[in-house]
């Protein structure tokens, strides 16, 4: 597997890993609400965010990671690949590359919430809505020590 940053060219690549794992593993979200959010992703969020992909041998995107001021905004792995290393290799290449200390993770994501407890996480608060108002409530993680993955 080979983490690099991406190009534009990749953008669409990513909207679809995205999509197929937001549909995976966030089954809160409606079709429609699913629908709203793509256009945001693809034209604002990857724009917004350090965004590095995870790559197999072929150049197939396996997953990928966006870091703005030292959180992770996005992390999103293709389910194929779910809980084969692709998760763990871009949060790991987040915390020790892009300055990654914390992270939110939807409440209703209790797989994600595991994973991240994992990686060194802890939750220290929750809000009741998500970053654009919606009643889908959020936790705050932050990594336990910087060097819990080094």
């Amino acid at each position: 597997m080979i983490i690099s940053a991406v190009p534009r060219s990749k953008y669409k690549d990513l909207l679809a890993v995205w999509e197929a794992s937001v549909r995976c593993s966030h089954d809160f979200l409606c079709d429609s609400e699913i629908n709203r959010l793509k256009p945001l992703i693809l034209e604002h969020y990857f724009d917004a965010v350090d965004l590095r992909c995870i790559e197999d041998k072929s150049g197939s995107v396996l997953g990928f990671c966006g870091v703005a001021d030292g959180n992770v905004e996005m992390l999103f792995v293709e389910p194929n690949s779910m809980g084969l290393g692709a998760g763990k290799a871009l949060i790991t290449y987040a915390i020790k590359h892009q300055a990654a200390t914390k992270v939110d993770v939807n409440e209703q994501n209790p797989k994600a919430l595991a994973f991240y407890l994992h990686m060194g996480f802890s939750v220290i608060g929750r809000s009741p809505l998500d970053s654009q108002g919606k009643p889908y409530p959020l936790l705050h993680m932050a990594l336990n020590t910087v060097d819990a993955l080094v």
